[in-house]
């Protein structure tokens, strides 16, 4: 941001986004465009790479690169937060499981954003609630192309930042009759009913382990924190019409899961073959998924390329990594709301 006597950044910090007043839907139809922008061809994203510090293993930073040009639903005026050549961020976000122990979220995120014309930065922010919120977002847009429309109970596993995110949305976007949730640690699986029980429609249900979260489930998604590959979601478990998906840092699935597949659809299929976590990590490297035996990338199926759904019976399968289009997507968005409310402080560049 350019103002008399020199270059200027807005930061914005975690109260300042949380005082903004963005909406669920807003920030779903931010990601929605940011998939749609990606099946049209009009973004940038760089493969993640990883900052594996020595620590003795005790967590790792994810570095996120991405541009989301201008177009479409994208466009937008000549402010910073507008700008008609669209905008580049970085975000580096680390994944450090034992963080509850010490009162602290697992996943803590800076998120900066640039001008593609010039590279003057116009805003560095806190993107521990991005992280959360476009997880959720592209997990409820997965859902609305490939999932039942009819479905009726959501098994959770996982109680992290990004699983209230994905059970709210999931909760606004379908009529569920139950929400059944479980974690590693009782009191995390309990805390974490009761938070979603606050704002959900659906009655939640705790469970004491996978196979109950998951048994018979319409939706199901696993978003666990495990360190070593455990089967938490298993092959049996997923009957015909479910909508799965898997996206724990480490393997919590059987390898044999994708044997009863109908349809696997990505967000990306470059950034699905890079990097070394993933929950179907072990199936790329092995063969299990390639280019051939993938259905379509979300993008493709949102721009009306790809079918999604075709039959109440298919099984889908939705991995996703995790792009930085989406979290440059829900940036932009706050950074507009921020400019509009002139929140935040604003800080000398140079």
């Amino acid at each position: 941001m350019a103002t008399t006597g020199g270059l200027w950044i807005r930061f914005l910090s975690g109260p300042d986004i949380d005082s903004l007043g963005l909406s669920n839907a807003e920030i779903v139809d931010a990601v929605e465009d940011a998939v749609r922008a990606h099946g049209d061809g009009r973004v940038v994203v760089e493969p993640r790479v990883h900052l594996v510090p020595d620590n003795d293993g005790a967590g790792h930073f994810n570095v996120l690169r991405g541009h989301l040009s201008a177009g479409g639903a994208q466009a937008g005026g000549a402010r910073a937060g507008g700008s008609r050549a669209g905008v580049s961020g970085v975000k580096v976000v680390g994944d450090f499981v034992a963080n509850y122990a010490a009162g602290l979220p697992s996943e803590l995120g800076l998120l900066t954003l640039y001008d593609p014309r010039t590279g003057v930065p116009l805003s560095i922010m806190d993107a521990t609630l991005i992280t959360a919120c476009r997880t959720g977002a592209m997990t409820a847009v997965g859902a609305r192309y490939l999932a039942r429309p009819d479905s009726r109970v959501l098994g959770h596993v996982g109680a992290r930042g990004t699983a209230f995110w994905n059970v709210v949305l999931l909760d606004e976007l379908f009529d569920l009759d139950e929400i059944r949730v479980t974690s590693r640690r009782p009191e995390s699986r309990e805390a974490f009913a009761r938070q979603l029980a606050a704002v959900t429609r659906a009655r939640v249900r705790v469970t004491a382990t996978a196979g109950e979260v998951f048994d018979g489930a319409d939706i199901l998604v696993e978003a666990s924190r495990l360190t070593e590959p455990e089967p938490l979601l298993r092959t049996a478990a997923v009957r015909p019409g479910a909508f799965v998906v898997p996206y724990g840092t480490v393997s919590a699935v059987e390898l044999d899961l994708l044997d009863v597949m109908d349809k696997v659809v990505v967000d990306d299929w470059r950034e699905a073959q890079s990097g070394r976590f993933g929950a179907l990590r072990r199936h790329v490297d092995t063969g299990r998924l390639s280019a051939g035996s993938l259905h379509a990338e979300l993008g493709q199926i949102v721009t009306g390329r790809r079918p999604g759904r075709e039959r109440d019976d298919e099984r889908i399968l939705f991995w996703h990594r995790g792009l930085a289009i989406l979290d440059i997507a829900v940036g932009r968005a706050i950074l507009r709301r921020a400019e509009e409310q002139d929140a935040g402080t604003m800080l000398r560049y140079r």
